[in-house]
């Protein structure tokens, strides 16, 4: 079981980038995927989740209406676009995966509730 992000790096204030995490052993009929991130001296936080068997999506207040979450089940990807990046969105970024649904926000936003992790991936916002 393996997930792996990709598509992070530098970009300027008020520009956008789309993350992608690839799963691989494992099909993501009836999973939930969450989308987190940790920047230096802080914390994980959770920002995004969404269930792979019906598409329900959870976002965090502190993104929500910037990012957006989405999936491709054929392609076993789960995105993330980031849209109006500020530089307090510099941080690793995480894709976890459970095989169970989540049901409420803050359950999707619960590192702990989440199984298996990516490797993680920098982005970084700055002029």
């Amino acid at each position: 079981v393996t997930l792996v992000e990709s598509g992070g790096g530098l970009v300027h204030p008020g520009g956008s980038l789309m993350l992608s995490c690839v799963a691989s052993g494992f099909g993501l009929d009836d999973h939930a995927i969450g989308w987190f991130r940790q920047a230096p001296g802080k914390g994980r936080e959770g920002l995004s989740a969404i269930n792979t068997s019906d598409g329900r999506t959870y976002y965090a207040d502190s993104v929500k209406g910037r990012f957006f979450i989405s999936r491709d089940s054929a392609k076993k990807t789960v995105y993330l676009q980031m849209t109006s990046l500020k530089p307090e969105d510099t941080a690793v970024y995480y894709c976890a995966g459970r095989g169970v649904p989540v049901f409420t926000t803050v359950q999707a936003m619960g590192r702990y509730e989440y199984d298996y992790w990516g490797q993680g991936i920098q982005v970084t916002v700055s002029s």
